[in-house]
């Protein structure tokens, strides 16, 4: 149902540094340090429209502490879910034992896998290659992770190893149901669809895996998608909660709208501000609905609203609902704001209509001067969905000022009516037409032009570039 890559290796082969390039982020901490990755990290690998979850994990060492054993057990686990494992060596040292149990055991797993060379930048005399060619490993990819040698080539590399097969997920609006562990997800969807068709307990956790449950609401069709509860600590837990939380994560992805839910009786925790979190650097609107609002008394409900977390600036722009999973209570308000949260997120603006409410937030605030020059906006256009991403076009694009880009966020996210969908504005420097075609001036002029300067300094006048000036003059 979902594809994952895994790059796993003995300690400080620069296994962090590839995570970077390939995410093209900086998420993992890179340091000449070895076995400085101690649990697993991940980010998206992006190859067009399409995202593969890529894993970094910790070097897998023989080491009898405990910690080292730990590390190792992780990296497997990562590459036992993962559809391809990216091994990867150090080019500039010869095979040695370590490396060899990684290989036996990666062949056990029978699982694909593309063994990568780094460091070769290095000039060494190893003879890693004749050892592999030994080993039975013919072919391998040769990069330079730091200096990102070959590394356009390995991604297209990657992308020909992916598994070609793809999960037919049923036509329909997709909904997710995310949150915390027993927030009353599956209570819900069995409430809404009038059937049983999850299990239902109050111990957490019950849930394990993503599950698409078809549904037609006015002869219109809908998915939900029961995703498991995201616990604390999830990245050191069990494997199954781990991948529990990858899954959801991929139906973050695959879906339409997000509907948080969340123990109204607990209210918003740190643990549920990490994973709306997530789920917006996804780019997906969110709506965030108060479960188990039946248990709590007027005054309860007031409180809700009144603590810090929920008044911060991260969830002030989101929607809040109160629901009851067990009673039914806000389903159908529910579900009409979150059918609009996804025609909304998915619409397309015309250039001409961005382009007018551009002009007003101008008139109504002037651009600022930025390092002395008038900051000029020309004008913006579409890019995208999910999040919803406007390019402004402008004289400047590197020294604007923040409150100028949260007032134009802000305006545009008011005129657009994008409450609780995701916006995103670039700014680009505008191409200067006429750059290219200036004038330049030949010799005979350059020497003119020397002469002129030379006899105005002898005679300490100012050399005038208007040419009737100098007529007049003489």
């Amino acid at each position: 149902m979902f594809t994952s890559i895994a790059i796993i290796g003995r300690p400080n082969v620069g296994k962090s540094t590839l995570f970077n390039k390939l995410t093209r982020s900086r998420k993992a901490i890179v340091s000449d340090f070895s076995g400085l990755t101690k649990d697993r990290n991940y980010g998206y690998i992006t190859f067009g429209d399409q995202k593969t979850l890529l894993i970094d994990t910790g070097g897998i060492a023989q080491d009898e502490s405990i910690l080292k054993e730990d590390i190792a057990e992780q990296a497997w686990i990562a590459a036992e879910e993962s559809s391809l494992i990216i091994f990867l060596l150090d080019g500039s040292e010869n095979l040695n034992k370590e490396d060899l149990d990684i290989l036996t055991s990666l062949r056990k797993l029978n699982k694909k896998f593309i063994t990568v060379l780094n460091k070769i930048d290095k000039k060494t005399d190893s003879l890693l290659k004749v050892d592999l060619n030994k080993k039975g490993i013919n072919d391998y990819f040769e990069i330079s992770a730091e200096h990102s040698r070959n590394i356009s080539d390995l991604r297209s590399f990657i992308k020909d190893s992916l598994p070609k097969e793809k999960y037919e997920s049923p036509e329909g609006k997709k909904i997710a149901v995310l949150g915390r562990p027993n927030a009353g997800k599956s209570t819900f969807i069995n409430k809404f669809i009038k059937e049983d068709r999850l299990i239902v307990s109050e111990i957490a956790g019950t849930t394990i895996d993503a599950i698409s449950i078809p549904f037609s609401v006015d002869d219109k069709d809908f998915i939900f998608i029961d995703t498991a509860g995201i616990r604390k600590g999830y990245r050191n837990s069990h494997k199954i909660e781990y991948f529990s939380y990858v899954r959801a994560m991929h139906s973050v992805e695959e879906c339409d709208v997000v509907i948080f839910i969340c123990d109204a009786q607990e209210g918003l925790v740190d643990q549920d501000l990490k994973i709306i979190n997530m789920i917006c650097e996804m780019g997906k609107p969110v709506l965030i609905a108060f479960n188990k609002i039946d248990l709590l008394s007027k005054k309860q409900k007031e409180e809700i609203y009144e603590t810090k977390r929920a008044q911060s600036n991260f969830v002030a722009d989101f929607i809040k609902l109160e629901i009851s999973g067990i009673k039914g209570l806000g389903f159908k308000r529910l579900f009409r704001i979150a059918n609009s949260l996804i025609d909304r997120s998915q619409k397309k603006h015309s250039t001409s209509s961005l382009n007018q409410m551009l002009g007003k937030f101008i008139s109504q605030s002037a651009p600022p001067s930025v390092s002395g020059r008038v900051l000029k906006l020309k004008h913006v256009h579409f890019a995208g969905i999910n999040p919803t991403t406007l390019v402004i076009h402008s004289n400047q694009d590197k020294k604007i000022p923040q409150n100028y880009k949260k007032y134009l966020e802000n305006s545009f996210r008011s005129a657009l009516k994008l409450q609780s969908i995701q916006l995103r504005l670039i700014f680009r420097k505008s191409e200067n037409p006429y750059e290219s075609k200036v004038n330049k001036l030949t010799d005979r002029q350059i020497k003119k032009k020397q002469r002129l300067i030379k006899y105005n300094k002898k005679n300490k006048r100012p050399v005038s570039n208007n040419p009737c000036c100098r007529h007049a003059e003489r």
